[in-house]
């Protein structure tokens, strides 16, 4: 692929965006992810795992959303438009989507954890549903692309030093208290999402959690994201990372 633009939202955060000169991009899903290629950077042998941020097709373009927290996640970040990016894309299983565009859905994201939730949020949009974001994060400076959420749903947030939106963590903000659901989806720190699974288990609500394993190779061959579910032990690259939480062991 070829990146068309390379932008640093954030000290921690880039936002590449990619395109395939030549032919149309493959059908994808929202909570599918890629595995990008760090080139010319000795210390990251491995691909590394990306969300599937946005997929706008007019464009024929893909965003990857990146949280740099080590060498390979820096020389991705480190890149610039008009490089050549190799990415295995699309990979895993997806968010599932309502069967009726009149179900209110609660999409909640916490950190880089929001990424797969603006695919999400359009492919919802697409069939005429209106999503619920919640979105957290340590600060106002920390929360990444308001505005693209705001064009496609109803955004509420919680920042944990209270510069932007409730205080608090987003299992603590006050629409899950005055407000009813039909499906949750998550994805974030695991402490967030199994808090939020144990909120939707206790209220009835269907909910599905992305999970952030380790993935080196992201078919299934490694072994090293393998997760412990109620049908046994299950690569999260190929079995997920969307995962019904009724399927996973949380004590929740």
């Amino acid at each position: 692929m070829e990146l068309t633009s390379v932008e640093r939202l954030h000290e921690r955060y880039a936002l590449l965006r990619a395109t395939d000169p030549a032919t149309p991009l493959p059908p994808m899903q929202a909570g599918q992810f890629a595995q990008l290629r760090v080139d010319g950077c000795p210390q990251a042998f491995l691909r590394r795992p990306i969300s599937i941020h946005f997929l706008d097709r007019k464009r024929n373009e893909v965003w990857f959303l990146v949280q740099t927290i080590g060498p390979g996640t820096e020389s991705l970040a480190a890149m610039k438009a008009g490089d050549r990016l190799n990415a295995v894309l699309p990979l895993g299983r997806g968010f599932t989507l309502p069967a009726s565009a009149s179900e209110r859905i609660l999409l909640v994201g916490g950190g880089v954890g929001v990424a797969p939730l603006l695919f999400l949020g359009q492919q919802l949009a697409d069939m005429g549903v209106q999503p619920t974001f919640l979105l957290g994060a340590r600060s106002a400076s920390d929360l990444l692309q308001r505005e693209h959420f705001q064009a496609l749903g109803r955004v509420c947030v919680t920042t944990e030093d209270g510069s932007l939106g409730e205080q608090g963590y987003v299992t603590q903000h006050s629409i899950l208290h005055n407000e009813k659901f039909d499906h949750i989806s998550v994805c974030g720190p695991r402490p967030m999402m199994i808090a939020v699974a144990r909120y939707a288990r206790e209220q009835d609500i269907p909910c599905e959690v992305s999970l952030e394993n380790r993935m080196a190779c992201g078919v299934g061959a490694c072994l090293c994201c393998v997760e412990d579910t109620q049908e046994g032990h299950v690569c999260v690259c190929t079995e997920g990372p969307v995962f019904n939480i009724k399927q996973l062991k949380w004590q929740i």
